[in-house]
């Protein structure tokens, strides 16, 4: 059971697929080169892949290389859990909104090894103002296959500020001084 944080108020609203969200099936792409989440400018990062899904949902998938053990042969948890944070945090894609995590709850419920192809689904369960209320779980074996991880989150919508103001000036200059409109923006989309 998750936390009293985790749950969303009375008034909270189903959450409502933006209409310039990608369509259901659509590659989301990595939002900024260098995270650890889903960017291919780092060498040990996860290289998460989500596509959106129907409604409010995406799934995802990313394989667990050796460099992201803890135990020998299994993925460290703190790696799982940034995969579920990292695929939490997409779902604000389909919202159309910049938000960061607030409170990420997760359960390791099997040990998930090195080689393994960790299949992620998460949607938004709610949206009561700046709140966001989600939950994912990860698979091994299959989208069908038995739950490796699940967590529950909250994420709070901010404004680009909450970036630039917060985050180190080089990378901030680098990111906004890209040429590509798209990129430049997509970089201060998601959750960091």
């Amino acid at each position: 059971m998750s936390s009293a944080s985790l749950q969303p108020p009375a008034d909270a609203q189903p959450p409502v697929r933006h209409p310039d969200a990608p369509a259901p099936g659509e590659p989301l792409g990595a939002h900024y080169e260098h995270c650890f989440g889903c960017g291919p400018g780092q060498p040990h990062g996860l290289h998460l892949e989500a596509r959106a899904g129907d409604g409010v949902s995406l799934t995802a998938e990313f394989t667990v290389q050796p460099a992201h053990q803890g135990a020998p042969g299994l993925a460290h948890g703190g790696v799982l859990a940034t995969a579920l944070d990292e695929t939490l945090g997409s779902l604000n894609w389909l919202l159309r909104t910049i938000a960061v995590t607030g409170r990420l709850e997760t359960d390791f419920v099997a040990p998930v090894p090195v080689g393994t192809v960790l299949h992620l689904q998460a949607e938004v369960t709610a949206v009561a103002g700046r709140k966001i209320y989600s939950r994912a779980t990860g698979r091994i074996g299959g989208p069908e296959g038995p739950v490796a991880v699940r967590a529950e989150a909250l994420f709070i919508e901010v404004k680009v500020d909450h970036f630039t103001e917060h985050g180190r000036e080089r990378e901030i200059q680098a990111a906004m001084s890209d040429p590509d409109q798209i990129r430049r923006a997509r970089a201060f989309e998601v959750n960091p």
